[in-house]
């Protein structure tokens, strides 16, 4: 049979929250982290898209300044996380060669690559950092928590865009049922809030161009939904064999219950319009953790405010939970920090988790006109409480360009 495992340490920065409680605390409350950019190269560049959702709480302010050199800025965003996510777990002594790491981002080192080339056609090969390349590669943040912590049963980097974040949770979940780790840190990180992927997501019509207000512009489910927010940031959880954290007597915030990982093979940008791999990836989670539709509750749904991405996801969800959606309340919380591409399923796995430990599902705004072709029991204006008594179950769904499907069932314990 294979072993259960278990969430026990959760760590996040992001555009409403520097740490975790601040995060839960804000999205239950509706805050929005999105502003105008003030950035000198905004006006420099020209850009059609002047405002995004910046952590609320720089790295630099929590790493030293020697540890903050020697990282972009999605590697800082990622220690951040996974320190808080360690600390919280509460594990004080751990056999390195059964823990693991598994730490995705969509884009990576985008800051050190485009400094660096600056510095090369201005200064020349000289003044190009030694630290370059192991700043600049994708899997610079698994690296970094990995010698952070002394992981040395594997520092592995999904790379699926969007559904990276929640790939690595099911990598991780692969890695502790197969018995190579028992404890493995999961996350996502990202810090792509620069004028090239800005112009480049602008110039793709991704983005909302709602420059006149940033707070209102990520409107997940809204007939008048017009692109996504960039945000930035990370997520990290602590995953653990349940005997392993029995053993040690730690506090287990819920179970995860089933993964799954599937492909549109459809198209590089555009998700399938009827679902189909969406659909497949709901399924598998579900019956990987032994879900029927009645025992969901609760959905972080994807969401991401584009007028082509918000329908499908309905589609397949209708596809996987049948006549009983209609009981099921769902969270688009992108819709407060915006979307944290390859950092964004790691951080609503956090809030999934809370949701189920606290039977409370966070608010999504700007829901102002909900478009009559996704009926969705959506969560706005105050939290939605969860039932009190007995096993629940909640989805976090990720879907990214190049047609990666990743969903996390996590059920309370």
């Amino acid at each position: 049979m294979a072993r259960k495992v278990v969430i026990t340490g959760l760590g996040a920065t992001t555009p409403i929250g520097g740490d975790v409680p601040t995060l839960w605390e804000n999205a239950l409350k509706g805050v929005s982290g999105a502003a105008t950019l003030t950035d000198s190269w905004v006006e420099e560049y020209h850009l059609p898209v002047t405002f995004a959702a910046r952590a609320s709480v720089p790295a630099t302010d929590v790493l030293s300044r020697v540890e903050a050199k020697r990282m972009d800025p999605s590697t800082q965003f990622a220690v951040v996380a996974a320190r808080e996510a360690w600390k919280d777990s509460g594990i004080e002594e751990v056999d390195r060669n059964k823990l693991a790491v598994a730490f995705a981002t969509g884009i990576g080192g985008v800051w050190t690559l485009l400094d660096a080339w600056d510095t090369l056609r201005e200064k020349g090969p000289r003044r190009v950092l030694p630290m370059t390349v192991p700043m600049l590669m994708p899997n610079g943040p698994a690296a970094a928590v990995s010698l952070d912590l002394g992981a040395a049963a594997g520092a592995h980097t999904p790379v699926s865009a969007c559904a990276s974040g929640t790939e690595a949770m099911h990598v991780g979940m692969e890695l502790i049922r197969a018995g190579k780790a028992d404890v493995v840190v999961v996350g996502g990180a990202e810090a792509a809030i620069h004028p090239m992927p800005i112009a480049a997501f602008s110039s793709m019509q991704a983005l909302s161009r709602s420059n006149d207000n940033p707070q209102g512009a990520s409107r997940p489910y809204d007939i008048d939904r017009n692109g996504f927010v960039m945000g930035e940031g990370a997520g990290a959880l602590v995953l653990e064999a349940e005997e392993h954290a029995l053993a040690r007597g730690a506090r287990i915030y819920a179970e995860l219950a089933g993964t799954s990982v599937t492909a549109d093979a459809y198209h590089i940008t555009a998700p399938d319009p009827q679902g189909l791999g969406a659909t497949r990836a709901l399924k598998a989670a579900m019956f990987d953790g032994l879900i029927q539709p009645e025992d969901v509750v609760h959905v972080n749904a994807h969401a991401t405010s584009t007028p082509v991405g918000d329908k499908p996801e309905y589609t397949a969800l209708k596809a996987a939970l049948g006549d009983h959606l209609d009981n099921v309340w769902v969270s688009a919380t992108k819709s407060q920090m915006g979307h944290l591409l390859g950092a964004s399923g790691a951080v609503e796995s956090v809030l999934t988790t809370l949701a189920i430990y606290h039977r409370l599902a966070p608010v999504t705004i700007n829901l102002d006109n909900q478009d009559p072709e996704i009926p969705l029991k959506v969560v706005t204006g105050e939290p939605a409480k969860l039932p009190a008594e007995g096993s629940i179950v909640a989805l976090n769904n990720s879907f990214g360009f190049g047609g990666h499907n990743a969903v996390v069932a996590i059920r309370s314990v």
